[in-house]
């Protein structure tokens, strides 16, 4: 199809938006399914109170990764092949995510103390399985609690039962690490806004992605309709 300049800028874009997107939805869906199917850790799923945030939280991330993972799938097929109908489903279901990014920001806002609670039992409850039966998945998710809030365990530091899952830091930094229940609570207490803006930020850039289909869809339309008849 001829596309001009924008067009392509668009295809070019929502190509890699959705290789980045199919690797995000590929990873948070296979460390799903992991935590869902280990034999350490599927019995967690029978009822059972004490394990209720972690078994709402691996839901959670297999049924967003399961979602991302459709939506890039389509997205790509669309973007790649400049296909009408890929580009309008992808376009349908980046709406709703978009949509639900920003519910999920608000809620969080509204909802802070409580969210900030849920999530710090569902780290706790990851720590002590951990602690327990040291499933590599577990370690996984432990990894990356600790990396993107920069935290480590229940006591900072100088908790040597998951020292392998915390980050490389110089000493210094090292003793002045926090525990990680602390800082998921002081992050939705103190600092709701910015858990808000990163919905939103999240929600703009699917935005972005949706305008440069909107475009890239007028475009391939346009040059149907341009297209010579034989």
């Amino acid at each position: 199809m001829a596309l001009d300049g924008c067009g392509q800028l668009c295809k070019c874009f929502l190509i890699i938006f959705n290789i980045i997107f199919a690797l995000v939805g590929f990873a948070m869906f296979g460390l799903g399914l992991w935590l869902r199917f280990s034999s350490e850790t599927r019995g967690f799923f029978d009822i059972d109170l004490n394990t209720q945030q972690f078994v709402i939280g691996v839901s959670v991330l297999i049924a967003l990764g399961a979602v991302i993972l459709l939506v890039a799938v389509f997205g790509d097929y669309g973007a790649c092949n400049e296909n009408m109908n890929g580009l309008a489903v992808f376009s349908c279901l980046l709406a709703i995510l978009a949509v639900v990014e920003i519910a999920a920001g608000v809620f969080a806002y509204m909802r802070s103390d409580e969210v900030g609670e849920q999530l710090a039992k569902f780290y706790m409850t990851v720590y002590a399985q951990y602690v327990d039966k040291g499933d590599p998945g577990l370690a996984v998710t432990l990894s990356m609690f600790h990396n993107v809030l920069h935290c480590c365990g229940l006591i900072g530091a100088l908790d040597l039962l998951v020292k392998k899952t915390c980050p490389e830091t110089g000493i210094w930094e090292t003793l002045t690490l926090p525990a990680c229940p602390t800082v998921i609570l002081n992050l939705f207490e103190s600092k709701a806004p910015l858990v808000m803006g990163l919905f939103l930020g999240t929600a703009a850039m699917l935005i972005t992605a949706l305008v440069c289909c909107s475009i890239l869809m007028k475009q391939i339309k346009k040059s149907h309709l341009s297209a010579p008849m034989y």
